[in-house]
């Protein structure tokens, strides 16, 4: 018998293993996201948010203000057709009060200089505030020299400035040792 000869040794098998190509590893997930993306996330839900409130907030003071400017509208039909001018400046009068309460709690009991002052918190010419004023005495009387148009283009006038909340004045505060 004869012996098989045996192959020479590789340099390769004298020198290690037989390595495969290199493997990258897997791509990271995207769940969960990184740290800043949860704070992108947080600003903006809270960015929503404010928009919604600032949103809900504007329509309300603009049914506010529609639901005002009806009512005054409803005043003046009310007084073309029956002529009452007691009860046109009754109903202005109450009108101004509700609108000023808004803005000053004690806007409710006020009379004379501080329902002046709390009147000419809005900036409104002189003649204007003075109509307003005649306001309280006309309600008082069956008739008198009232002169309706004027009281309520007054009254437009004063609450196109009173119902926007950035038009009202700080109140000026009064020595009361005085």
């Amino acid at each position: 018998m004869t012996a098989l000869p045996v192959p020479p040794a590789t340099a390769a098998s004298t020198q290690g293993p037989i390595l495969r190509d290199i493997h990258l590893p897997a791509d990271p997930s995207w769940w969960p996201p990184a740290p800043g993306w949860w704070l992108l996330a947080a600003l903006l839900l809270l960015a929503l948010l404010a928009t919604g409130w600032l949103w809900r907030r504007n329509r309300r003071a603009i049914h506010r203000r529609q639901r005002v400017l009806a009512e005054l509208e409803q005043l003046a039909d009310r007084h073309r057709r029956d002529g009452d001018h007691a009860a046109l400046a009754s109903g202005l009068h109450q009108l101004l009060r509700r609108v000023a309460r808004r803005h000053d709690v004690s806007a409710a009991q006020q009379h004379g200089e501080v329902w002046r002052q709390t009147l000419a918190r809005m900036p409104v010419d002189a003649s204007t505030l003075n109509q307003l004023l005649t306001l309280e005495q006309a309600m008082y009387q069956s008739r008198s020299t009232f002169d309706a148009i004027a009281a309520l283009t007054a009254v437009r006038q004063w609450l196109s400035f009173a119902l926007k909340p950035s038009a009202w004045k700080a109140t000026a505060t009064v020595n009361q040792d005085a």
